[in-house]
């Protein structure tokens, strides 16, 4: 363990889940004959060795085990079997304002979670100052944590973390809630303790970050390691999980979708919402959809910077004199990001009758930040002046865009640098 900061030896974990809450107890007081859960394994036989001074990026997935190892790691929790070796002193942000009591000041919870790491008060005043630097969410350090927004908690507890001078740091995704400029100091951050010699553990999906920052990542799916190696080998054999992934849940909600689905259709090959929301008076239809990569696979996941292509299928039930065809991608928090639609884009629609259908494809080269995104469609028009929606499909499927290199906001607006 000389060189060694983390050693991980054949390390599972195994949940049981139960029916019902009646079970559990029987299960816990042992009055049950027989076994009445199921077992999950959440990590599978883990082994992984970390070097001190090295900076290690955990990608997968979700569900993947990622967190699991992180807490395993850090003592949060006990392993089903194997064994984890650490050398050195750990500061963890594993979740957000962990350890944080809601009713307590900013000040009086930097107090306790220094206290929980070992420092006593006159160390933590020390280092104070440093702390409430960092964090710079000013005044409000003397209110109860219970009035922050998500991004104060963050960068109070981030603070505290990466200021008492761990020799290990281990954040799990918990930088994605800050905005890009404390984001961005928090990477500053990183590079001094690199420099340093310190070690670092993260899980991001941000590919970006583990290519830009880390020397090795591993790669996690359903708990089992996949490969470990450089940044670049593992967020290729990532992108390929995705798809992995994409295909699985597309066989499990396919079955859930809505409507009856006919042999050959387009959305049949994609991750359908089965709680999407429609509605219109169905004058015309939306019956088939699909999202088209570069190579004209269906695909729910396309790389950034890469051509896609949106394509509808309407099928009309009455006449409709100037129909419009629209699609949109939101965010996922419901945020509008871009989209358009054929009257937008100038494109002149024939009248359409009953029993036309038309074929409508959207291509693009998606400039979108790596990310999840849900694409609505829609076909509307106007009768005598008046706007009618005929149908409309919300959130009717995921876009998973995969980036090795995001900028600042939504969109990336491939600027040339040029250094003089």
């Amino acid at each position: 363990m000389q060189d060694t900061a983390i050693k991980v030896t054949n390390v599972s974990k195994i949940y049981k889940l139960y029916d019902n809450p009646s079970a559990r107890l029987k299960d816990a007081l042992g009055l049950s004959r027989k076994q009445n859960y199921r077992e999950h394994a959440a990590l599978h036989d883990i082994t992984l060795e970390i070097k001190k001074g090295e900076t290690v990026g955990i990608i997968g997935t979700n569900g993947s085990g990622k967190s699991t190892l992180l807490k395993i790691i850090t003592g949060v929790v006990n392993p089903s079997q194997g064994e984890v070796e650490v050398e050195g002193r750990i500061s963890a942000l594993l979740e957000l304002g962990a350890g944080f009591n809601d009713e307590y000041t900013g000040i009086e919870n930097v107090y306790l979670q220094g206290t929980m790491m070992g420092f006593s008060k006159e160390e933590i005043t020390q280092k104070m100052d440093d702390i409430l630097d960092f964090a710079d969410i000013g005044e409000f350090v003397h209110q109860p944590v219970k009035t922050y927004s998500s991004g104060m908690f963050v960068r109070l507890a981030f603070a505290v973390a990466i200021n008492i001078e761990p020799e290990i740091l281990i954040v799990d995704e918990a930088l994605s809630v800050g905005d890009v400029f404390f984001q961005s100091k928090c990477y500053r951050k990183f590079e001094e303790f690199k420099e340093l010699g310190k070690t670092i553990l993260f899980v991001s999906h941000d590919l970006s970050s583990i290519t830009k920052y880390c020397d090795r990542a591993v790669l996690l799916n359903k708990g089992i390691k996949v490969m470990e190696g450089t940044p670049k080998e593992a967020v290729d054999r990532f992108k390929m999980a995705l798809v992995e992934q994409e295909e699985e849940e597309r066989r499990k909600n396919t079955e859930l979708w809505k409507q009856d689905l006919s042999k050959g259709r387009w959305m049949e090959s994609l991750m359908v919402n089965p709680e999407t929301l429609e509605y219109g008076d169905k004058r015309a239809e939306i019956i088939d959809f699909a999202i088209f990569d570069k190579t004209g696979k269906i695909s729910n996941v396309i790389e950034k910077g890469e051509f896609c292509t949106i394509k509808m299928k309407v099928e009309f039930r009455e006449s409709v004199k100037e129909p419009i065809f629209a699609f949109t991608l939101k965010n996922l928090m419901g945020i509008e990001i871009t989209g358009t639609n054929t009257m937008l884009e100038k494109q002149e629609i024939e009248p359409k009758k009953p029993g036309d259908i038309q074929v409508i494809s959207f291509t693009q080269q998606m400039r979108l930040q790596g990310g999840e995104y849900l694409l609505s469609l829609g076909c509307t028009g106007y009768d005598r002046e008046e706007f009618r929606v005929h149908h409309r499909l919300y959130d009717v499927c995921s876009l998973s865009v995969v980036s090795e290199k995001n900028t600042v906001g939504y969109f990336d607006m491939e600027s040339s640098v040029e250094v003089e």
